[in-house]
């Protein structure tokens, strides 16, 4: 058998019926032997990466690691991005690479290339890799494969990469003598009896604290505890508070969601989270995105718990927020676990009910959302005089007319804050997006992967039209694959999170972010030269019938969403040391002090200012404001 069709047959056993490709001559015979295989296809795209973020969010949706193969050279390097991606998310992925001949194979690294398009793609990707290898021996290859669908998913999950000469691919290989992987020989086991012991303790901290949270992140999803922390929450009457990979897990209808957190937090303006006397941590690495810059100031007054399978996030001389008790444990037995004591606890009516606190969360939730009714008015956003979409009232509509079961897909930059602010989730959607890397440009690959996996499901994508520069080519793949997304554009012709950046520390100088230096195209025209149904929404009375429009139209679709100049991303942390708590535009003095239930850090009576306040923004008086 041809070690090349072997290849593509293991990884349709494996349950990947989907492939993302880009076809070079050093990975010619594994396309090749897509003709013999039965057992999965290829999707050919426009460019290799968005071959790796289709893959990435493929796996995320079908419960498998996607797969990419890519050429080498150019075509190696242009995977480093979706292998990033995997990484730093925690995303199980395999990504294969062609090189050349071995006897072209540099000799030494002191040699720079010898054959046409080499590369030490190994090198270059191994650090951010859990696994990567270069077979050399034929016989290796099941052997190796078995490691990278096993390593991609045991413990933190991430991608591998596996690069394969031309002269391997083509090789002649006996299946049956190939010799395989022992998994259990390293497969981490965990110290349950410590496990049990720091639950016990859990427990007793609840049952003493008045303002306990949990904070959900990406990595309950992952290891397949979503329903278990649900439920936690519930019997134990814990508020929830999601990080930005975490959105679909606790959802906005969650009856006991305590609202979005982090550095542009949104619903809830951190104050559920900060004035916590208990902070139980799982699945979250805890990034500067949601501590913000001064990190000893989250959570302050909390007693801090984290549970997570990385033993280096648990160490304290790594963590970036110290945590008073670490749990190296799978989130799946944790939570099993927890939610057999919780239920043996609320039983023999052991355990506080927290009603008052979960109602303050509610009420801050509820009374501090980004969205405010004057959004949806018309002229509410304006540009020199001119009406143009609020992005926040199209993203606020869109999330109530998406179906219970969609997809969305998020891009990065801007729109990432606005869809975190105004997208409200139920649960039954996927919520896709990238934290880590956060590469712009992401969100259409990723939702032609998305529905790929699944076509019955709706599937959106929500890009900045920065972004959508970045891989516009792929609206070829969506004709070509009859790729049923619906594509919306944030069209504020500028890097709008870039310029408000620059605004807020340059004294307001703007530059390669537009209109200086940078100008999107006509996506209208673009779209129709490749033969896509177009839409356009130009202000805020055409946002209902627009969306229904595009939602019930059968076949791929771009609309341009209109919101020219807007790069007020609000709320949000101004200045490095400036606690969560505390965001801009600021309450009135008063009013903050009245929402501290902890101490407010020195110099709160004074915050850092911008050095430029943008037009749109309502400093002063926006927070206060409440939806109807």
């Amino acid at each position: 058998m041809k070690l090349a069709d072997y290849v593509i047959d293991f990884i349709g056993d494996e349950g990947v019926e989907k492939i993302f490709v880009l076809y070079g001559s050093a990975n010619g015979h594994l396309i090749d032997a897509f003709t013999r295989s039965k057992k999965t296809e290829y999707v050919a795209t426009m460019h290799e990466q968005a071959a790796g973020y289709a893959a990435e969010c493929y796996g995320k949706i079908k419960g498998v690691p996607g797969v990419a193969i890519a050429t080498s050279g150019p075509g190696a390097l242009n995977l480093v991005n979706p292998i990033a991606n995997c990484f730093y998310d925690s995303v199980p992925g395999v990504f294969i690479t062609g090189n050349v001949n071995m006897q072209f194979m540099r000799p030494d690294p002191s040699v720079r290339q010898v054959g046409f398009q080499e590369t030490d793609i190994i090198s270059i990707v191994a650090p951010i890799s859990k696994s990567a290898v270069i077979i050399t021996d034929p016989n290796d290859i099941r052997y190796e494969l078995e490691k990278a669908f096993f390593i991609a998913q045991d413990g933190r999950p991430g991608p591998c990469v596996i690069d394969i000469p031309i002269d391997i691919q083509k090789a002649e290989i006996e299946p049956n003598k190939l010799f395989s992987m022992e998994t259990g020989t390293i497969r981490e086991s965990f110290d349950l009896d410590t496990v049990d012991i720091q639950i016990n303790q859990l427990i007793e901290d609840l049952k003493a604290s008045k303002r306990p949270s949990l904070m959900v992140g990406g990595g309950v999803r992952i290891g397949g505890a979503v329903e278990l922390i649900r439920e936690i929450s519930k019997i134990g009457s814990l508020p929830a508070f999601p990080t930005w990979n975490a959105l679909d897990i606790i959802t906005s209808d969650f009856e006991n969601y305590g609202g979005r957190i982090g550095t542009y937090g949104g619903a809830g303006r951190n104050f559920g989270i900060q004035n916590s006397d208990l902070i139980l941590a799982v699945g979250s690495r805890i990034s500067g995105r949601i501590t913000g810059g001064n990190i000893h100031t989250f959570g302050r007054e909390a007693k801090k718990y984290v549970v997570d399978v990385d033993r280096a996030l648990l160490q304290p001389k790594l963590q970036q927020v110290p945590f008073d008790v670490n749990i190296f444990c799978d989130v799946k037995i944790f939570a099993k676990k927890v939610l057999l004591r919780l239920q043996e606890e609320v039983t023999a009516e052991n355990f506080p009910k927290y009603k008052e606190w979960n109602d303050q969360c509610r009420d801050w939730r509820i009374r501090f959302d980004p969205v405010r009714k004057e959004m949806f008015d018309s002229g509410s956003y304006k540009f020199e005089g001119k009406e143009y979409t609020h992005p926040y009232a199209f993203t606020r509509r869109l999330s109530e007319k998406m179906d219970d079961n969609s997809i969305l897909v998020c891009d990065l930059g801007g729109t990432s804050v606005v869809v975190g602010h105004a997208f409200e989730t139920r649960f039954g959607q996927s919520y896709l997006t990238n934290n880590g890397n956060a590469p712009m440009g992401f969100s259409m690959c990723g939702a032609m992967g998305a529905w790929m996996a699944d076509p019955s499901r709706q599937a959106v994508a929500i890009i900045g039209d920065g972004g959508m520069i970045l891989n516009i080519q792929e609206l070829q793949t969506l004709i070509n694959y009859k790729i049923n997304i619906k594509i919306f554009i944030l069209n504020n012709h500028i890097y709008g999170i870039t310029k408000a950046f620059q605004e807020t520390n340059f004294d307001g100088r703007c530059e390669a972010c537009g209109p200086a230096g940078y100008n999107p195209p006509n996506f209208v025209k673009v779209a129709e030269g490749f033969g896509i149904k177009t839409f356009s929404i130009e202000n805020n009375t055409q946002i209902d019938q627009v969306i229904d429009q595009i939602l019930a139209h059968d076949g791929p679709a771009v609309c341009d969403v209109n919101n020219h100049e807007y790069h007020t991303y609000e709320p949000r942390i101004f200045g490095w040391n400036t606690p969560i708590e505390d965001m801009y535009p600021y309450l009135p003095r008063d009013e903050f002090l009245k929402n501290m239930l902890i101490q407010p850090v020195e110099g709160w009576e004074e915050p850092a200012m911008p050095d430029v306040v943008n037009v749109n923004s309502q400093a002063g008086d926006m927070a206060t404001k409440t939806m109807e």
